[in-house]
């Protein structure tokens, strides 16, 4: 019998992250100032970060060593292992080889925790007593309440309205773990207030609870801010991912004919495919094809413009050189959940103009209906932000079925859904409907983007 499951022992864990940045074809465009349009310093960004993880945002090295504390607290969930799913094979009727990676085992059951501890760390070793963040479906709240639990680090996280109210189990895992979680927008900073005074009933955004939570970091002297996704550094610690994922593929005899994710800021997916399109960039696997899955009602690298924008509403950031819906952009209460950020990781929109990964967005209720094959063939009940990836796999895997081609497949599995059940149990009883952003509302968000220079 074929094996199902391949796993590294934790020995075999990687001790380093690794850095696309020095691998480039062409250079990352710049991060500018919001106020005058030049690159950003380490010190421009010092009072919202750790010098630690500052240097690692722009850092030449093509692998940085994971700190051994960080290392010890990944062995209490990694590696992770690598599943061959035959049965959904079976079920597809494929002759495609679909391998997952499925980081649902971690305590907060999703990939986030690989960069929340390393974040809480670097923090904690720099003398920050408190941490303020934003999340959007509460798996990046849940993992850095998780990590700053570990530190002894006081959290303040805004979550996305809409997520807050359709999420209550995400909200109390982490107020469990200490923190405090309020919905944004929130009466608590002026970013919140303003939009608050503007529409009482809005939403939320992921951008605008960044904006919170920037606001907050930025006017106390003991609080840094913490992001979950987009940035390089938050990438970097993610690739540990793909590094384990080489190895069991190895164990497996085969190398992946396609990888796929899903992508809201892009961490998680980019935490897989980092390490393999190294081997696309350098000419050893030309053919591989890296495909990125975002929802229809969001479609930021599909629809949005690759144009400098703020990574959050209130036009506090950075300006990042990424695809965006605009920074106004204020989403539909669909359950993409975590994959409703305006912009994307400016690391896969470079990769992305270079043409060495792909972007398809899916729409919901199919997504789910994905989600419902693969839990009854494999078992395993995914996030519906994991359920836009396995959408794109079972696609890929029946063109295999009706051309015959026996490609292999590598899904990243970002989590589980045992918080999400309200969502299933909509698209169960056929209440579930699918959203396309509208085209008019794309223009409307971008027409607010900052005058940056191109790059």
């Amino acid at each position: 019998m074929e094996r199902t499951k391949f796993r590294l022992d934790e020995k075999d864990m990687p001790t380093s992250w690794y850095n696309i940045l020095p691998d480039l074809p062409e250079p990352l465009p710049s991060v500018l100032h919001p106020g005058t349009g030049s690159p950003v310093t380490p010190d421009d960004l010092a009072p919202l970060f750790p010098m630690g993880l500052i240097m690692q945002e722009f850092s030449p090295e093509h692998y940085i060593d994971i700190p051994e504390e960080v290392q010890e607290i990944y062995r209490t969930w990694r590696p992770t292992t690598l599943h061959r799913a035959h049965r959904l094979e079976k079920a597809l009727d494929t002759p495609a080889k679909i391998f997952y990676k499925y980081e649902g085992t971690s305590q907060a059951g999703s990939h986030k925790p690989n960069t929340a501890v390393a974040q809480a760390y670097y923090n904690k070793k720099e003398g920050i007593k408190r941490i303020a963040s934003e999340t959007g479906a509460g798996q990046w709240g849940s993992s850095i309440a998780f990590a700053c639990a570990l530190f002894g680090l006081e959290l303040k996280v805004y979550m996305v309205k809409v997520s807050y109210n359709q999420k209550p189990y995400r909200r109390i895992m982490m107020e469990t773990w200490g923190a405090n979680c309020v919905p944004s927008p929130s009466p608590d900073t002026k970013a919140g207030r303003d939009m608050l005074a503007t529409d009482p009933d809005c939403p939320g955004s992921l951008g605008l609870a960044i904006s919170e939570a920037v606001e907050d970091a930025a006017t106390r002297e003991d609080t840094h801010y913490s992001l979950g996704s987009v940035l390089n550094h938050v990438l970097l610690h993610q690739t540990i991912i793909g590094q384990e994922a080489m190895k069991q593929m190895e164990m497996a005899n085969v190398y992946p004919d396609i990888i796929v994710g899903c992508i809201g800021g892009g961490s998680n997916f980019a935490g897989m495919f980092l390490p393999f399109v190294k081997d696309k960039i350098e000419g050893r696997k030309p053919d591989l094809r890296i495909i990125n899955v975002e929802p229809t009602s969001c479609p930021t690298l599909t629809k949005g413009l690759y144009a400098y924008d703020f990574g959050d509403a209130a036009g506090m950031t950075p300006l990042l050189k990424m695809h965006t819906l605009g920074h106004a952009f204020i989403p539909p209460a669909v359950h993409a959940g975590g994959l409703r950020y305006h912009g994307m990781a400016p690391i896969i929109c470079h990769l992305h103009k270079l043409g060495l990964v792909e972007a398809r967005a899916v729409p919901q209720v199919a997504t789910f209906e994905a989600g419902v094959t693969f839990a009854r063939a494999e078992g395993i009940i995914s996030a519906p932000e994991t359920n836009h990836a396995i959408r794109a796999a079972i696609d890929e895997a029946l063109k295999c079925k009706e051309s015959g081609e026996s490609k292999t497949i590598l899904l990243a599995h970002s989590g589980h859904g045992h918080f999400d059940m309200a969502a299933y149990e909509s698209y169960l009883s056929s209440k579930l409907t699918d959203y396309e952003y509208p085209e008019e509302k794309v223009k409307e968000a971008l027409a607010h983007l900052p005058g940056a220079p191109a790059a």
